[in-house]
């Protein structure tokens, strides 16, 4: 994320409502209701910009501990001070995997770090970024500066649309799928992006020999593991020979997060493997993700571990599993 300026945004009584019940009345706090019973809650600096789309509500918010925060639909999404962990450990295991990774397709990505952090690649010749909802795409593109670069690239590709249609209807195949969503809650707008009759009839076939696809996949702690992401585990199990699972602490989502890898091509690179090839194929240095903290990644403490090895749901339309909270509208 990159510098905001304040600005005056015309919106609705129910966004406004909405926003306000974010903050505490003397404005100096953030809340977001992560659970029933649970909050989680820092000091704020302002309201940089507040408004809403056909598919979504979005904030922008100056905060103390974590600098500019994008917040949809209630959920914060990205924070200035550590998005580079969850963007990170997105896309560099997927591409580093690859033996030459040349095209990747990102559902969702609005803000432009996925794409941002796919461009570091020197192998990567075009980048499909697919977002479904116009008016995040083109605040991002306004107020993140730091993606400026990204969203000028002459290898981006930018596609406003549902990325289910957007597959659907493109002949062209892929060595990544990228899967940056928002997190499945019920009424908003990519919980079908998570279903095995997407991965299995849409997705994977559009997926190039060796092809790779990564999603991210949710909370993956001790407490909230079992609410998305041992059900996205499984259900890509369901659906490719190959699946990987890996977790990272992000501090500004109050808890360790994950994501899931899969292909019909095994994952065998070792940690020395993978930092000769972020030294090979990298632009500039990363911050977080090197071979070792990868594999460290992909084991799971015995909980976590146990209930992927348990796991028997699978994501259909119509029976999803969602995260605490409610989006403003579903995907057509």
């Amino acid at each position: 994320m990159g510098e905001a300026v304040e600005m005056v945004y015309e919106t609705t009584d129910s966004l406004k409502n909405h926003v306000s019940s974010l903050v505490d009345q003397k404005g100096d706090w953030y809340e977001e209701e992560i659970d029933d019973d649970l909050k989680w809650s820092f000091a704020l600096n302002r309201v940089l910009h507040r408004g809403a789309s056909k598919y979504q509500d979005i904030a922008l918010l100056d905060t103390k501990p974590f600098g500019k925060v994008l917040v949809i639909d209630g959920k914060m999404q990205s924070a200035e001070m550590d998005e580079f962990i969850y963007h990170e450990c997105l896309i560099h295991p997927s591409l580093l995997c690859h033996p030459n990774p040349k095209s990747v397709f990102i559902m969702g990505g609005g803000e432009g770090s996925a794409a941002r952090e796919v461009l570091k690649h020197k192998t990567i010749d075009r980048v499909l970024m697919c977002d479904i909802d116009q008016e995040v795409v083109d605040f991002c593109r306004k107020y993140l500066t730091i993606n400026k670069e990204t969203f000028d690239s002459k290898r981006l590709c930018l596609v406003i649309n549902d990325a289910k249609l957007e597959l659907e209807t493109r002949e062209e195949k892929y060595d990544i799928i990228v899967g940056d969503l928002a997190d499945p809650v019920e009424g908003g707008p990519c919980y079908q992006l998570y279903t095995i009759s997407f991965y299995e009839k849409i997705l994977k076939p559009k997926l190039n020999h060796q092809g790779i696809f990564v999603t991210q996949a949710g909370p993956a702690g001790v407490l909230t593991h079992k609410e998305v992401f041992s059900s996205i585990y499984n259900t890509l199990k369901q659906v490719f020979k190959y699946v990987v699972a890996y977790t990272a602490h992000v501090p500004s989502y109050a808890d360790t997060w994950g994501w899931v890898m899969a292909s019909d091509q095994p994952f065998d690179l070792n940690a020395q493997q993978i930092d000769e090839k972020i030294n090979e194929r990298i632009e500039g240095e990363l911050l977080y993700l090197n071979g070792d903290s990868f594999i460290s990644s992909t084991t799971m403490n015995k909980s976590v571990r146990q209930s992927l090895l348990k796991e028997t749901h699978v994501y259909t339309e119509n029976d999803a599993r969602f995260l605490h909270g409610f989006g403003r509208a579903c995907c057509a």
